[in-house]
């Protein structure tokens, strides 16, 4: 099992609307991607430390070559576009 964990930091401008969609894209990928076994988002609490990432991805793989489906999937890619065109900041691991 491989689990992917990805951290963004978001822009300023319509923040709360982005963290909301990025949510929405990343977790319809699980019936349009079969390699992904589980997907979940969730954004840091908004008492917590605001030095903190906004946004955390954990999703989970049978093994790394699933994982590097899915990272080249056009469906993924599409939801990439998009992150990529709200964020600041991102940092990810592979277990």
């Amino acid at each position: 099992m491989i689990t992917h964990i990805v951290m963004w930091r978001l822009k300023d401008e319509n923040k709360e609307a982005n963290k909301l969609e990025i949510k929405r894209l990343l977790e319809d990928l699980k019936g349009k991607i079969e390699v992904l076994e589980s997907i979940a988002v969730s954004f840091n609490d908004p008492q917590a430390n605001p030095k903190n990432f906004e946004v955390i991805l954990h999703t989970t793989f049978k093994n790394l070559q699933d994982l590097d489906i899915y990272a080249k999937h056009p469906e993924h890619l599409k939801v990439v576009d998009f992150i990529k065109s709200v964020v600041t900041e991102r940092v990810a691991i592979d277990y």
